[in-house]
């Protein structure tokens, strides 16, 4: 549970999972290197990594500005996106990113993001710390919620798809998810660690 309220939140992550599972392109890549990536972190957390990051401060400096200007650059592709007028359906038919583009764009909405290693390797790498024998236990349970929750966003979506086949859909969707990505980027540029 504790894995789950920090993972559910949407953002960058989340918002990209929902439009390929409404794309119906590359679903099941996209929502692995999520889970594995997840799972990777927490493990990571829970031994000890986040006490090495808070032990190095300018890791998360130069992971924070990496991200804003990767946010920054998905919010003016979403923009971009929502006034043009080759817009995606639910189909998939219109033309979408490559599958190289697809990985690369998950691994760095994952990765870049300084949210990550705060929620995931610090913050639950202390609370699962704090069972001590049963940490990998903790872990276990965390991973398994990450896990179903990647796959339950990613494939819900799919099935979610036929009803969203307008443009008018994809115009106001990129919108959204151009604003999550400014307002995260405003957000994490500003914030104190």
């Amino acid at each position: 549970l504790a894995g789950l309220s920090l993972i559910i939140a949407i953002g960058a992550q989340n918002a990209y999972v929902i439009r390929q599972g409404l794309t119906k392109k590359y679903v099941l890549l996209v929502v692995l290197v999520c889970a594995i990536s997840d799972v990777v972190l927490i493990l990571a957390g829970v031994a000890g990594l986040g006490a090495v990051i808070n032990a190095q401060p300018i890791t998360l400096e130069i992971i924070r500005w990496a991200g804003v200007a990767y946010l920054l650059w998905f919010a003016f592709k979403s923009v971009r996106a929502a006034l043009g007028t080759n817009q995606l359906d639910a189909s998939g038919a219109t033309q979408s990113a490559s599958l190289k583009t697809t990985v690369l764009t998950v691994l760095a909405m994952t990765w870049l993001n300084p949210h990550v290693y705060l929620d995931t390797v610090i913050f639950l790498g202390a609370v699962a710390n704090q069972f001590t024998q049963d940490r990998w236990w903790f872990a276990a349970g965390a991973s398994t919620g990450s896990i179903l929750w990647f796959f339950s966003l990613g494939f819900g979506a799919v099935a979610a798809s036929r009803f969203m086949s307008k443009p008018a859909f994809w115009r106001i969707l990129d919108s959204l998810i151009a604003a999550v990505m400014v307002t995260l980027a405003i957000t994490l540029a500003t914030m104190s660690f």
